[in-house]
């Protein structure tokens, strides 16, 4: 006999008959959410007469997981530009374009006219001078041990593309060695040089990429002796084209310097302007996470200004950064890579004084 014929008026069913009936019930709703608006959902629960008000949260975060459930899995997405595979393999292909635009000037106005401005291509210069030695050779054997050195000294940020560019610029000065020379006019020679190291030096730059050589020495020489960067750089050019003068002659010493001065220009002309420093202002709703960024990958201190949205009245957080003008692409790569809605602007200095640039006085 039916167990609902044996109540009497008055007794209530069993209560686990009505909690299975509600979750049927629960479970039925949920499933037909799918195609109901949230606010119509609302309405719905609060009417029945099994689901409690209090019980519409549970209803509604089912749905939500059910939603957020990933779809289309076996599906591949289609590689965008902006992807890092693709990234990185421009970032090489300018790397070694620019190794071979710097190898191509070398050979063609540098190395025929004796004018050695700086750099391992200078002291390269210098000893195939005096020993008859392939200054391809010569390279190789300063960038190799420079680059180990600075591995086990400073760490592993050097990164693949130092070791590439060490290596791939000597190639490149060995395979082009038998380039005639362009011009014997020791003006020209250094001016165009000049440009074409240069401009060679600025596409490795922008790749995030280095050739290696002194630019190492320096910051093992800032290490060690606590010089900052931007007077051991110079001071190690310096000395090779003292080397020079003496090795060859004073005049060639004087067209190294004018070489050395082109060079610098060109690089910073195609970094992104003229001037040597830069000062960035970066506005984002992340902040703390770029400006960590930029403490730990660039190694550049910042100041985090107040500021308030003119329009909106929305108070942010305003970070500047100096930076030098080989820095730049660094940076940009750094706030791209955490905020590529953020808004930056980097504007030309005309001096910079203090720490890690020219000091006080």
């Amino acid at each position: 006999m039916d167990k609902r014929q044996d109540q009497t008026p008055g007794e209530q069913e069993p209560k686990g008959t009505a909690s299975l009936e509600k979750a049927e019930d629960m479970q039925e709703r949920v499933d037909q959410s799918k195609l109901v608006k949230p606010e119509e959902m609302r309405e719905r629960v609060s009417q029945s007469p099994l689901v409690k008000p209090e019980e519409m949260g549970a209803i509604l975060r089912a749905k939500a997981a059910m939603d957020a459930a990933p779809k289309g899995r076996g599906k591949r997405r289609r590689r965008l530009p902006g992807d890092s595979r693709y990234q990185l393999g421009l970032e090489y292909a300018g790397l070694l374009l620019g190794s071979l635009i710097v190898a191509a000037s070398f050979n063609l106005f540098l190395n025929p006219n004796h004018v050695a401005s700086g750099g391992v291509t200078g002291i390269s210069i210098i000893v195939n001078h005096l020993t008859g030695v392939q200054p391809a050779y010569i390279q190789w054997l300063l960038n190799i041990p420079l680059f180990l050195l600075g591995l086990r000294q400073l760490g592993r940020s050097f990164g693949l593309k130092t070791l590439v560019g060490s290596i791939a610029l000597p190639l490149f000065v060995l395979l082009l060695s038998g380039l005639p020379p362009a011009t014997d006019n020791l003006l020209l020679a250094t001016i165009y040089g000049g440009i074409g190291v240069g401009l060679g030096l600025g596409m490795v730059f922008r790749s995030r990429g280095s050739t290696g050589g002194l630019d190492l020495a320096a910051q093992l020489v800032h290490r060690w002796t606590g010089i900052s960067l931007g007077l051991a750089v110079p001071l190690l050019d310096g000395m090779v084209i003292t080397a020079a003068g003496f090795v060859f002659n004073p005049e060639k010493a004087l067209f190294a310097l004018i070489g050395l001065y082109v060079t610098g220009k060109t690089i910073d002309f195609l970094q992104s302007g003229i001037s040597v420093s830069r000062v960035a202002f970066i506005i984002s709703g992340r902040t703390e996470e770029i400006s960590q960024a930029i403490l730990v990958d660039l190694d550049r201190g910042l100041t985090k200004l107040s500021g308030e949205g003119g329009y909106t009245g929305t108070e942010r957080m305003v970070l500047m950064v100096v930076l030098r003008s080989t820095e730049v692409s660094r940076l940009k790569a750094i706030v791209k890579r955490v905020d590529p809605n953020a808004f930056v602007i980097i504007s030309d200095t005309k001096e910079v004084l203090g720490e890690g640039f020219q000091p006080p006085g």
